[in-house]
């Protein structure tokens, strides 16, 4: 017995549907590439709430033009920028960065805030900080120190308003490890550690896109070359 082969040609695309694709996957890729470049001519809007401590004292220079090759904007939350930018500090109530050391870090600005506890505002300018900093940050970094209630007014406010204004930018709260915690601060280790993951389950249960750090209190390079490698992720 033989075998009938019959051969069934597929209907040829029309020429006009084919040309059409073409034009829509070039002006696709155009547009991808376009926006690629935008990102890497204008850097990430950065925003970092507790950016006056040792830590951010750290890690902001790494962030400059300099010496991450990206042209980032970086703000700072503060509670008073006037104090935290003046050329001498007059007091220890309130974070310090000073006049030299934003002269010499000039993609980093300061931008006063309420810190979570509309009770106890101390800046002049604070009204409006969410849309002006988190509508448009790609990336907000979480440094505010201390272990008291204060921690979590800070992380609460800034995860409540972030979900308003800018639920997509990525989140990364820094912490010190477990065993660090009464290094850093004696006493009421217990009631720290669980300040601390109440503020990570804040950020857990409310956003998606995220980053709980925990790091070791005294090697500042590591830390910041952890938070580095967390802001990659928005590039």
């Amino acid at each position: 017995q033989r075998l009938l082969i019959v051969q069934h040609r597929l209907p040829s695309t029309p020429q006009h549907v084919t040309t059409q694709a073409k034009a829509d996957m070039k002006t696709l890729l155009i547009a991808l590439v376009l926006s690629a470049c935008a990102r890497v001519s204008h850097g990430l809007n950065i925003v970092v709430a507790g950016g006056t401590g040792e830590m951010a004292r750290a890690l902001l220079p790494k962030l400059s033009p300099t010496q991450s090759s990206q042209n980032d904007k970086v703000t700072v939350l503060c509670r008073n920028a006037f104090l935290a930018a003046a050329p001498n500090r007059v007091t220890g109530e309130f974070g310090y960065l000073g006049q030299s050391f934003l002269t010499k870090h000039k993609h980093v600005q300061l931008r006063d805030w309420d810190g979570g506890d509309l009770t106890d505002i101390v800046g002049q300018d604070w009204m409006g900080w969410q849309d002006d900093t988190l509508a448009k940050a790609d990336v907000v970094i979480n440094l505010v120190g201390g272990y008291t209630h204060q921690r979590n007014m800070a992380a609460e406010r800034i995860v409540r308003e972030s979900f308003r204004v800018n639920p997509d930018a990525l989140q990364i709260t820094v912490s010190p490890t477990e065993e660090d915690i009464g290094a850093v601060s004696p006493g009421l280790v217990g009631v720290k550690s669980k300040r601390i993951q109440e503020c990570e389950d804040m950020v857990r249960n409310n956003l998606l896109n995220f980053a709980c750090l925990r790091v070791e209190a005294y090697r500042l390079d590591a830390a910041c070359d952890a938070i580095i490698s967390e802001i990659g992720r928005a590039r």
